[in-house]
């Protein structure tokens, strides 16, 4: 029997990113996938890179922030050794607030006391001509970029096998092995494989696996693409109390999206996708016309703060790094950075004590 440095459980981008990184430090390597690599919550994603205060809670922000800075690396890295594209854009978001809603207490607004401030670059109608304004909001500019989740994750898979990364599909792990209190592989319905260490990585299915199982739990978003009128129509990423507008480079617009409470539905619901189409064209009314792409659900991986789950378990060997819920496109480079440092024994370079599995203990 084949027997690996490490397991990682899971073959979204974090899991992706996780295993280039451990193989990165010598560790030979082993995905276990219960699907396809790469086309749940990752494949769903919409891509914002946001790491500004008025879109992430406090606990997070330290890691959002470094995660958002390391993004131009990782994805050259991902480029250079796929040999694939990633849509990277560095456009920037429009944030429309409600001028009766105050910003949150970590907005650090055009009023702060800290100065900073997130004032437009140019006149709205120059930036986005098309954008309907006479709704009584106001637009902040967030300095911030956005990714196609797809690409991202497709690169991931292929930069993991040009790196020797090795990965078995198609059989869902329903359980980590554990000899003498330590963590010795894991099992599906057909086989066992072995190795020193295991890492969760399974989303909004880690739960399901014994033991320790992280308190994750699937929150479905619906959304659509559809194809732009003109190719650069919008520029930058549209967010509003209502929907989100992600534009794409090759002339796509991600809509979306819902968050519900629904287990692991992915069914997309035609009146849904009809409220978010409607709430885009009530934003870019010369959207009405435009061509819808594709409509679907993902599942994100919720836990009960909504903060994610990253270190060592209770199990000697055994790792959890899930429940990113919103954030997992964005916390990939940081969380298999911090990740690798933790299962090799270094000091991590960011604290991620707040985020242990433990914190949900009795």
């Amino acid at each position: 029997m084949n027997h690996w440095d490490a397991i990682v459980i899971g073959a979204g981008i974090i899991g992706l990113s996780l295993a280039i990184e451990l193989r990165k430090q010598g560790l030979r390597v082993l995905v276990v996938e219960k699907g396809e690599p790469g086309r749940e919550a990752s494949w769903a994603a919409g891509g914002m890179l946001s790491d500004c205060p008025l879109e992430t809670s406090p606990g997070l922000q330290e890691l959002a922030t470094a995660s958002a800075g390391m993004y131009p690396e990782f994805v050259g890295e991902l480029e250079s050794e796929s040999g694939l594209t990633i849509d990277l854009r560095s456009v920037g978001t429009l944030v429309f607030v409600d001028r009766r809603t105050e910003p949150g207490p970590g907005w650090a607004g055009p009023n702060s006391p800290t100065g900073q401030g997130y004032a437009l670059p140019g006149p709205l109608a120059e930036l986005e001509p098309v954008l309907r304004t006479d709704d009584g909001s106001t637009a902040l500019y967030v300095p911030e970029r956005c990714v196609d989740p797809r690409q991202l994750t497709a690169a991931a898979l292929a930069a993991a096998r040009h790196r020797g990364v090795e990965l078995s599909c198609g059989e869902g792990v329903l359980g980590v092995e554990v000899e003498n209190e330590r963590a010795c592989g894991v099992r599906t319905r057909k086989t066992r494989f072995t190795a020193d260490t295991v890492v969760n990585c399974a989303g909004a299915w880690a739960q399901q696996i014994a033991p320790s199982r992280p308190p994750t739990r699937p929150v479905k978003g619906q959304m659509l693409a559809i194809v732009m009128p003109e190719k650069e129509m919008v520029r930058h990423v549209v967010r509003t109390p209502d929907v989100y507008l992600i534009p794409r480079s090759d002339g796509r617009m991600v809509i979306g999206a819902t968050a519900e409470e629904a287990g692991f539905d992915k069914q997309t619901v035609p009146e849904t996708i009809e409220r978010l189409r409607r709430a885009a064209i009530d934003r870019v009314p010369s959207l009405a016309d435009a061509r819808i792409q594709e409509a679907w659900a993902g599942l994100r991986p919720g836990t009960p703060d909504a903060l994610p789950i990253l270190g060592p378990t209770t199990t000697r060997g055994y790792f959890v790094a899930t429940g990113h819920f919103r954030d997992g496109i964005l916390l990939a480079p940081v969380t298999a950075k911090i990740m690798a440092q933790i299962i090799t024994g270094s000091a991590p370079e960011l604290d991620v004590t707040r985020f242990s599995a433990q914190r949900f203990s009795p």
